[in-house]
């Protein structure tokens, strides 16, 4: 009777288990992780995506950092199954990478987090190829794609819909390339956006047709060999409201970048292509069914030519940096003796290409040591300008008291586009030292260096004598003459 008990007790303990397991499954639905191809050109993305079925989304954790590849956006889709009366929903969300060169990556094991289950993958080894060859994309399909099979089935069910039965309405879209400059001076930055236009009334006719595959093409015809580019972070693809002509026009930023020219070339931009979904509707549309038919159109950004003047004359034309920069000085200290550090910070602030700024020109003065600089640079990139700051930090002992004017040791010569005309940042900072001249160098090191703070402090501070180099010699050399002595004996040995 005791055995039959506890095993109605046990089969109890496993259905309860089972019915709490399906619950859980259910109020966190089903999740798997997917892999995009594993070889592919450098121009294209590879893709991970965890697929999630029978319940919403909460939460999920990031998805992983792979060595050689850039993450590139993220999308989702979500797809509606209606089968036998039942409804079910799966969300799927996906992850690019840019691969940043050609070669073999290993993709490690690794997990991911949704709607608290843990989802693994195996990992894989991806081979990266060389670019693709560029096809013209078709103006009724997307490049490569066969027909699409969806509508295949349909056909053969209830027969081709007649080409009378859908019309292609006329849309107000269009692709533009903008430059917010015709001309510009030789290292002047140039905005350039690639964006993409429609009205509100337009927004159920078309859609974007796998543009991260369009992407890498597209940057290939905008780049400048002459030129360097900065581009502007990458951002979700989301609309925003402009007025036009009149007009109001739903904005997609599509790419953004400053470009700087390295010569007096001008800067050439082709017509781009971007290929988009745009739907046919039916003439006559009918209760319960769909009422557009899925089609393809491409638009054509306008070729654009950006003249490119080179800077008026001066002796340093081909160095100086240009942009409209504005000198922000500062000192670590208010009372100055002879022999004591004081830093000096020179910061230049404005628009331009700072990673091409170099140091000022450093002079020298007598009774005076110039230490640095260290370089910090804070770049921005706002408001469809690129600018920040560049600080240059000079660590300074003078040996002499006085008035030190310090434009007279530090200086940069600048050209502002604005003005057409060459600056020169000059410090106004004069510092009085006082007390009387030192003969030893006050020069300290950095006590935020950590070498010097190592050093310092293991340093030995017993005094040495001064001829102990002259003993270390004698000794030496008694050395020497010993080595000889024992190969002198083994030499007279051998001849016995």
């Amino acid at each position: 009777m005791l055995p039959f008990i506890f095993r109605f007790l046990l089969l109890c303990v496993l259905l309860m288990g089972s019915y709490w397991a399906e619950a859980q499954v259910d109020a966190t639905g089903q999740a798997e992780i997917e892999l995009g191809k594993v070889a592919f050109p450098v121009n294209e993305y590879f893709t991970i995506s965890f697929h999630l079925r029978g319940a919403p989304l909460e939460r999920y954790s990031a998805f992983p950092d792979l060595e050689g590849f850039k993450k590139s956006g993220k999308s989702s889709t979500t797809t509606t199954r209606i089968t036998g009366g039942q409804t079910t929903t799966e969300l799927t969300i996906t992850q690019r990478y840019a691969a940043f060169a050609e070669g073999e990556f290993v993709i490690k094991p690794f997990t991911m987090t949704v709607n608290g289950q843990v989802v693994r993958s195996a990992g894989a080894t991806l081979k990266v190829g060389p670019v693709a060859a560029a096809q013209a994309p078709s103006a009724t399909a997307p490049p490569g794609a066969g027909p699409l099979q969806g509508i295949g089935l349909l056909d053969q069910l209830f027969g081709k819909p007649r080409p009378q039965d859908y019309i292609e309405p006329h849309d107000n879209a269009f692709l533009a390339l903008v430059a917010d400059k015709n001309s510009v001076y030789v290292g002047e930055g140039v905005h350039i956006g690639l964006y993409f236009y429609l009205t509100p009334s337009d927004q159920g006719l078309l859609d974007f047709h796998n543009f991260a595959g369009q992407l890498p093409d597209l940057l290939r015809r905008m780049r400048q060999r002459t030129a360097w580019e900065e581009p502007f972070e990458e951002q979700e693809i989301l609309p925003e409201t402009i007025v036009a002509g009149g007009k109001k026009y739903l904005r997609y930023r599509l790419y953004e970048a400053e470009y700087y020219p390295l010569n007096n070339q001008p800067l050439v931009f082709p017509a781009l292509p971007l290929q988009m979904v745009k739907y046919r509707v039916a003439k006559k549309p009918e209760a319960g069914s769909d009422n557009r038919l899925e089609g393809y159109k491409i638009y054509y950004s306008d070729a654009r030519t950006v003249t490119v003047k080179p800077l008026p004359p001066h002796p340093l034309r081909d160095q100086v940096p240009v942009g409209n920069y504005q000198l922000r000085e500062a000192i670590d200290r208010t009372a100055f003796r002879t022999g004591q550090v004081f830093t000096y910070t020179f910061r230049v602030e404005g628009e331009g290409n700072l990673a091409a700024l170099s140091a000022p020109v450093l002079r020298a003065r007598p009774k005076l040591e110039v230490y640095g600089p260290d370089v910090q640079q804070d770049l921005t990139r706002q408001g469809g300008r690129v600018g920040g700051a560049k600080v240059f930090s000079y660590r300074m002992v003078a040996q002499q008291p006085g008035v030190l004017p310090l434009d007279s040791v530090l200086s940069l010569v600048v050209f502002n586009p604005s003005t057409a005309r060459y600056d020169t940042l000059r410090p106004e900072i004069r510092p009085d030292i006082g007390g009387s001249a030192k003969l030893a160098s006050g020069f300290h090191g950095n006590p935020d260096d950590p070498f010097y703070a190592d050093v310092l402090n293991n340093a030995d501070n017993h005094l040495q004598p001064l001829d102990e180099y002259r003993n270390v010699r004698l000794y030496a050399n008694l050395v020497l003459v010993l080595l000889a002595a024992i190969a002198g004996f083994g030499w007279w040995r051998k001849k016995m």
